[in-house]
């Protein structure tokens, strides 16, 4: 159990533990049931997805305060992958294949593992991820309002989902608002001024109790209904060998996204405390812990980075709360499933809103809006393609958008040209005479090496008679680039223009040599090629 004392200074603090394992038992209750709302799930596979499957994840995992559990991307992602191929949320071939997508993405992640992948999630920009994420709290607010206002679409795309709830306002459940609308209250008010309280839980009690006090589920407000009680059993998913292959585009997907966050969450707080995270452990132990709810009649389980704050805020150092957060459920849904009947889907609406809300990073939009526009341009078709194109359609549009940026920057990189400076160093200026240094700042490959080749011909345009490519910074090139610098040489040779190569690194000469470029002629320094210049004829 290497998460037991690894990393950690000093021995456990074991009230400590314990008392935030419950407090995150009492943030995963109300979390869980709305989430699996939003995934179109029965709460019961949402609160069983906080037995095993994290239990799973907590000895397994190499970071201390990681929490897997499901989350408002991951149930947003299920829930538009789902329903492209079963139509009908909450149905048992839906729910059947929420449990493979479970057991598929285990696949990825363990295949990740084995091939130690985990650079990938690198792919998956900061634009790409504000947006995306953003994207899909849109749409889960949307859905989250509805059942605060009482009301019920039937438009399948985002818009006319939209205009119909603003024209099904006055149709709204005035108690079910209210409802709604206390609950949220509640939250922001407990955490401005008691953030050590379970406020999810503290909301959704008050509600439950003001409801079933009030009897307004007589009076239309509406209440989760029979929960079933009992610890999860195993269980294969029933679906066809098409199904199975249908899910695995969703699969990488939500394996892309939980790298991209998981990861990104499991460095920060592991620098923060000083000890070593394994990347590839936490690729294996994501695997396990959804192999564990594909069999166990639970949903994909991904990373919370507010339960992982929450926790690191109650001052835990280890995966302890988790499994006491496990142990609690279990006796919930074992014993006392049937008080969870009477919770108000508004006051679970306004917890998931709350907690999405937050998913929205307005001061991130904002900063790259004005540090760099096209991340913008990224990070917004993201946002807005989630909601209107479907996530998995979205994020390929934005890893392609991604790509695209990177190779239009590249094609246009940093380059110069040098002259004497002083102590015999070269400097960025305009060339002097018949020597030309010039400096490109890049790997010169396909995208960059007509900039290249017209660069140096400008050069040689300005009656330079020897032209010095200062390599330092050139890091690889592939075929197209070394075809750039065979055209580059054979063109000025045939103009009486000598053509060397200075400071480029050892492995660079290999990879020229490799490409049969044997005719270059190579400088130690600029310094050293430019007096080879001096003692020739055109010195």
């Amino acid at each position: 159990m290497t998460w037991f004392a690894a990393g950690m200074r000093g021995p456990l603090h074991w009230p400590r533990e314990i008392t935030a394992g419950v407090t995150l038992a009492a943030l995963a209750v109300p979390l869980n049931i709305g989430y699996a709302q939003i995934a179109g799930l029965p709460p019961i596979v949402g609160l069983y997805t906080a037995i095993v499957p994290m239990l799973v994840f907590a000895l397994t995992c190499s970071s201390r305060q990681l929490v897997a559990s499901p989350d408002a991307p991951i149930a947003a992602l299920i829930a538009s992958l789902l329903i492209a191929i079963v139509a009908r949320p909450g149905s048992p071939q839906y729910v059947e294949l929420a449990y493979a997508q479970a057991l598929v993405c285990a696949v990825v992640f363990l295949l990740f593992y084995a091939f130690k992948l985990g650079f990938l999630a690198n792919f998956l920009s900061e634009p790409v991820l504000v947006g995306f994420i953003a994207g899909l709290a849109v749409e889960i607010l949307t859905s989250q309002v509805e059942k605060i206002l009482g009301i019920h679409t039937t438009a399948e795309r985002f818009f006319p989902e939209l205009w119909e709830i603003i024209t099904r306002l006055p149709q709204a459940h005035p108690w079910s608002i209210v409802v709604g609308v206390a609950t949220m209250l509640v939250i922001v008010a407990l955490r401005r001024f008691a953030p050590a309280l379970p406020g999810p839980l503290i909301a959704l009690v008050a509600a439950t109790a003001a409801v079933a006090w009030a009897g307004l589920d007589r009076h239309g407000v509406s209440v989760l209904g029979h929960v079933p009680s009992g610890l999860p059993i195993p269980h294969w998913p029933s679906i066809t060998l098409g199904q199975w292959a249908a899910l695995i585009p969703g699969a990488i997907a939500i394996c892309a996204v939980t790298l991209a966050d998981g990861l990104l969450t499991a460095r920060r707080y592991a620098e923060q405390h000083s000890y070593s995270l394994d990347a590839n452990q936490e690729l294996r132990a994501f695997g396990l812990a959804n192999i564990a709810a594909g069999l166990t009649q639970s949903m994909t389980i991904g990373s919370s980075a507010s339960r992982t704050a929450a926790m690191d805020a109650t001052g835990s150092r280890s995966q302890i709360p988790s499994a006491v957060c496990a142990i609690v459920v279990a006796v919930l849904v074992a014993f006392f499933s049937g008080v969870l009947a009477y919770l108000p889907n508004a006051a679970l609406a306004g917890i998931v809103a709350v907690a999405v809300v937050r998913l929205i990073d307005v001061r991130k939009l904002a900063e790259l809006w004005r540090l760099r526009r096209s991340e913008f341009g990224i990070a917004a078709v993201c946002l807005l393609g989630v909601p209107v194109l479907g996530s998995l359609t979205a994020v390929i549009i934005a890893f392609l958008l991604s790509a695209v940026d990177v190779v239009r920057r590249a094609s246009r990189p940093s380059t110069a040209t040098l002259r004497p400076g002083e102590h015999g160093r070269y400097v960025r200026g305009a060339t002097e005479g018949a020597l030309a240094v010039y400096r490109f700042e890049s790997q010169l490959f396909f995208a960059n090496a007509d900039t290249f080749k017209s660069e140096i011909t400008r050069l040689a345009d300005r009656d330079a008679r020897w032209i010095i490519l200062d390599a330092e910074a050139i890091t690889d090139v592939d075929t197209t680039g070394a075809q750039a610098l065979h055209e580059t040489a054979d063109t000025l040779r045939e103009r009486d223009i000598t053509f060397a190569v200075s400071r480029a690194t050892t492995g660079l000469r290999h990879l020229l040599t490799h490409y049969g470029l044997t005719e270059l002629t190579y400088y130690d320094s600029n310094e050293a090629a430019a007096a080879a210049f001096r003692e020739s004829d055109h010195g």
